[in-house]
């Protein structure tokens, strides 16, 4: 080929540090949308965030030229600095160090997109944990869960 193509569709989720509740309802929109205009400044297509007080979920493209990291590393500083300057009750707001980067094809797409816009509906009954643990299982992804959790 003449020219190199890619399209990757990732489901980004993280956290906050320690899974504090430091997302107030009220700001949640407004963090969705710049995580969303985080991930396009960088050439990512954001097609949905959404999240809980304690957590997001990110379902958008990899830039052809990017590593997973450099993207997620990208939109956490971002926003982190964008959170301590809301308001007051912001000024120590902190991501938790890691994160989950998990591939998906074009036809499951619609399906992470309804997940993630149902996550206030999802967590009514549901932990971050169990949920995190869940993915992990469902996608094999090999790891150690006294180190998930900072």
């Amino acid at each position: 080929m003449a020219q190199s193509l890619a399209k990757i569709l990732l489901h980004v989720v993280f956290s906050t540090k320690n899974r504090e509740p430091r997302i107030p309802p009220s700001l949640q929109p407004r963090l969705h949308a710049y995580l969303a205009e985080a991930c396009r400044s960088v050439g990512s297509q954001a097609y949905r965030v959404g999240g809980t007080e304690d957590h997001v979920h990110i379902a958008c493209s990899l830039p052809r030229t990017m590593a997973p990291s450099d993207l997620v590393l990208g939109i956490k500083t971002a926003s982190s600095a964008w959170m301590k300057g809301q308001d007051d009750g912001c000024v120590q707001f902190a991501w938790q160090g890691g994160y989950g980067a998990f591939s998906l094809g074009q036809s499951q797409l619609p399906g992470l997109l309804h997940y993630i816009g149902n996550q206030q509906e999802h967590h009514r009954t549901r932990l971050f944990r169990d949920e995190i643990l869940e993915i992990l299982k469902r996608d094999e992804v090999q790891h150690h869960e006294e180190h998930l959790w900072d």
